[in-house]
């Protein structure tokens, strides 16, 4: 039987601003963190990007491993829905794992189209092109 060991992070660590040819890309790292874990998270996004001006922000959201249940689906949809008139471009990586149906409800109900990639280093290209 093998168990993969979540990752300890803080939460400075887990949202925070990284810079990507000269460019500044708010990072959300999701990767590996249990629902319990995401809920909290999620509630510290919303108070960080509401500090910003409006289509200021450039996000990169990494769900690599997290886990998303139905509460956490619940408050994506509500963080991004809330956080929409900030966000200029957005870019998630890691939703292999996340049924295509429950990224389409986060798009409808966000009324914002949020970009897929498979790894970091194409989300970060997308997302300092013009």
């Amino acid at each position: 039987m093998s168990t993969v060991a979540k990752v300890s992070r803080s939460d400075e660590e887990r949202i925070r601003f990284i810079e990507h040819k000269g460019k500044q890309i708010l990072l959300l790292d999701f990767s590996l963190a249990t629902a319990s874990q995401m809920l909290p998270l999620l509630t510290q996004v919303r108070t960080a990007v509401a500090q910003h001006g409006p289509k200021s922000l450039v996000i990169l959201a990494d769900y690599q491993g997290a886990e998303i249940d139905h509460k956490v689906a619940i408050k994506i949809k509500e963080v991004i829905a809330l956080d929409r008139p900030f966000v200029k471009k957005a870019a998630w990586v890691g939703t292999e794992h996340i049924p295509h149906a429950l990224i389409e409800s986060v798009h409808i109900f966000a009324q914002r189209e949020t970009t897929t990639f498979k790894t970091r280093e194409e989300a970060l290209e997308w997302l300092v092109r013009e």
